[in-house]
């Protein structure tokens, strides 16, 4: 069994709080608002499996729905739930328990090291990451954490810049998608719009050219490999040394 690991870090995100609910309504909440949800999960996981890690690395896994997606596929050993919020971890563990010996768990904050791993794995966090500045910090340290031919998978939501006129077309059309989607699941339109005013306390969404180019920067080879509207998944790959 692998022992759950903890850190005495100082949690800085409550999803309580910036959603609004009850931590045992995530789940069901969060397939109405995410348009995708569940292919975004799978194929997530698929490019994670497809390195054969023996550990993978689950950057604010919630309450681990990725993680189960992930742990699906034998060929990967183990993964590590990392996340700052405790009731998330204690959702994450009671979905797991049938993963003991493959699944563990740590209360801390991305800024803390990372361990030595062959991926590491994100759904729908890396966005409360405020300023690209910061996020090129975090995948030069998880590019470094990586051993050769190790990935960075990150499932999550970019949008164009509000700031360039010719992205405000695009940048609607994607907004549409998305509340027609929590439309479709019974969520009344106005408070499908209100929820991005809302989230933007916490949320900020990159676009899409500016993320690969932090990731590229710092020596990853990346692309993005499915999308459904504005969510979509990145493979950001370690290269392996030139024999």
């Amino acid at each position: 069994m692998i022992e759950s690991q903890e850190s005495t870090a100082k949690p800085e995100h409550r999803v309580r709080q910036h959603l609004n609910l009850q931590i045992d309504e995530y789940d069901a909440l969060i397939r109405r608002w995410i348009p995708g949800y569940e292919r975004m999960l799978f194929e997530a996981a698929q490019a994670v499996a497809a390195v054969h890690p023996r550990l993978v690395l689950d950057l604010g896994s919630g309450t681990g729905a990725l993680a189960q997606a992930i742990l699906r596929h034998a060929q990967v050993e183990a993964v590590e739930l990392v996340d700052v919020d405790p009731e998330m971890l204690d959702q994450a563990r009671v979905r797991l328990a049938g993963q003991a010996d493959r699944a563990r768990f740590s209360l801390r904050s991305f800024d803390l090291p990372f361990a030595e791993c062959d991926a590491m794995a994100a759904s729908l966090s890396l966005h409360h990451i405020r300023t690209i500045e910061a996020k090129r910090d975090l995948f030069a340290r998880a590019f470094e954490a990586l051993r050769p031919g190790g990935v960075l998978v990150n499932a999550d939501c970019c949008m164009p810049s509000d700031q360039d006129p010719e992205s405000v077309e695009e940048r609607n059309a994607l907004f549409r998608v998305w509340v027609d989607h929590q439309v479709s699941n019974d969520v009344p339109e106005a408070e499908a719009w209100q929820h991005f005013d809302d989230w933007s306390e916490e949320d900020t969404y990159l676009p899409l050219d500016v993320e690969l180019a932090a990731l590229r920067s710092v020596g990853f080879d990346a692309e993005r490999i499915w999308n459904d509207g504005p969510i979509g998944v990145v493979v950001a790959t370690k290269p392996k040394p030139v024999a």
